[in-house]
């Protein structure tokens, strides 16, 4: 019986990870459209029966909204890709600004930890040789879960 040997180039997983869009942006222009129009009827009866000071409050609301939405949206720009060869584990973390940061492990000596059932808390970490990465902390639990699943079992794979 012959055993397969990976490729040194040959990459055994990969994969980005990202956080979740609260809403796509066509959801995002119903919502705001639908909320504009309820305010903007609510703080004109206010108006007719002399209550004017709060219709502003009802901008105020939409305007806050708004901002939330766009602060997730920029969250939501950041990523996580994860790629495995027979020589290395790479990792390259994306900010919202667009900042890129890389880190490599041999994975040999990868140890990927992650608790099984996962709680809220639970965190996804490579550890090797005294360094430790937490990578997912944007995903579920379930999610991280199903992350260091997939990569213990290409590891196991690489692994004689």
């Amino acid at each position: 019986m012959s055993e397969t040997v990976p490729r040194s180039d040959a990459v055994l997983f990969d994969a980005r990870l990202s956080p979740h869009a609260s809403l796509p942006p066509a959801g995002f222009v119903v919502l705001m459209a639908v909320l504009c129009a309820i305010s903007f009827a609510a703080g004109s009866a206010f108006v007719s029966i002399g209550a004017w000071p709060v219709f502003g409050f009802f901008g105020l609301d939409v305007a806050l909204v708004y901002g939330a939405f766009r602060i997730n949206y920029r969250r939501a720009r950041r990523y996580e890709t994860v790629q495995l060869t027979p020589h290395r584990l790479a990792v390259e973390r994306v900010s919202p600004q667009g900042r890129v940061e890389r880190f490599e492990f041999q994975p040999y000596w990868l140890r990927v930890l992650m608790d099984d059932p996962p709680r809220h808390e639970s965190r996804l970490i490579l550890r090797s040789h005294g360094k430790a990465l937490v990578i997912g902390a944007f995903l579920s639990p379930p999610e991280r879960l199903e992350v260091a699943n997939a990569l213990n079992a290409a590891l196991a794979r690489l692994r004689p």
